[in-house]
C-alpha cells in the first residue's frame, strides 16, 4: 500500500491503553540504515532511467538483506523543497522490500510531482523513514510534536503525517491532526468524534544526496 505522506494503516500492534502510553523508538543498526539507504539510491536511479531494473534486483539477490519486517516511507527534496514522498505501511512486509517500494514510488509516481529524470538526480536528497509499532491513544492529544508521527482512522478512511511534518508546517497538535483528517478525505474535526481513531509512532529516519 502507498501514500503521499498521507492515508496509512496503523500496524495493528497494541489497543489503547491510556493517554499517558507511547510509542516505541525504532531501531535500526548502523549497518543496516547504510544497507537501505543503499537500495534507495538504486532504486531511485532506477526509477529515473539510468540504470536497468536488473540492477537493482541483483544487487537485492546479493544481500545483505535486512529481512526483519518494517513499514518505511522515503522522502525526496530538492533544493530543500518536496520533490516526492511515498510509503509502503504494510507492517508485515520485509523493511528491504519497503524502502526500496517507497523509494521507486516517491521518485515516478507522486501525484504531487512530476516523475524524476536523470537529469534531476544531482540536486536530489533521500530520506529513509522506517516507521515503528503504532499505539492507539485514548487522549487523541497525547503525542509528541515532532517526535511521534500521528494517524487518524475512520472506518476504511486513513490519514498520516510522519514527525518531522510539524516541524517542517510549524503547526500545533490539533492543527496537525485537522491536516490528516484532510489527508483521509474526512472533516477536519473528525477526529474528535468517534468512531474515529488516533494512532501514534515513532520513526527513524536517514540520508544523504541521491548521487555519491
Amino acid at each position: 500500500m502507498s501514500t503521499p505522506n498521507g492515508p496509512g494503516a496503523p500496524d495493528g500492534s497494541g489497543g489503547p491503553e491510556g493517554p499517558e502510553r507511547q510509542p516505541p523508538p525504532v531501531d535500526v543498526s548502523p549497518a543496516h540504515q547504510a544497507r537501505l539507504l543503499e537500495l534507495a539510491r538504486l532504486a531511485v536511479v532506477v526509477a529515473a532511467g539510468v540504470r536497468p531494473e536488473a540492477d537493482l534486483r541483483s544487487s537485492i539477490a546479493a544481500g545483505p538483506r535486512p529481512d526483519v519486517p518494517g513499514a518505511a516511507f522515503v522522502t525526496l527534496t530538492e533544493h530543500g523543497e518536496l520533490r516526492g514522498c511515498m510509503g509502503n505501511l504494510d507492517p508485515d512486509n520485509a523493511v528491504w522490500a519497503s524502502v526500496v517500494d517507497a523509494a521507486g514510488w516517491a521518485a515516478r509516481e507522486d501525484p504531487r510531482f512530476s516523475r524524476v529524470r536523470e537529469r534531476d538526480l544531482a540536486n536530489l536528497h533521500i530520506d529513509v523513514s522506517i516507521l515503528g509499532h503504532s499505539v492507539q491513544l485514548a487522549d487523541p492529544l497525547a503525542w509528541r510534536l515532532g517526535v511521534d508521527g500521528v494517524i487518524v482512522r475512520r472506518g476504511t478512511r486513513r490519514g498520516l503525517l510522519l514527525p518531522e511534518v510539524a516541524n517542517e508546517v510549524q503547526r500545533g497538535r490539533e492543527e496537525m491532526l485537522e491536516i490528516c483528517c484532510r489527508k483521509a478525505g474526512l472533516w477536519k474535526g473528525a477526529w474528535r468524534e468517534g468512531p474515529s481513531e488516533v494512532w501514534a509512532f515513532r520513526t527513524l529516519r536517514f540520508g544523504g544526496p541521491v548521487l555519491v
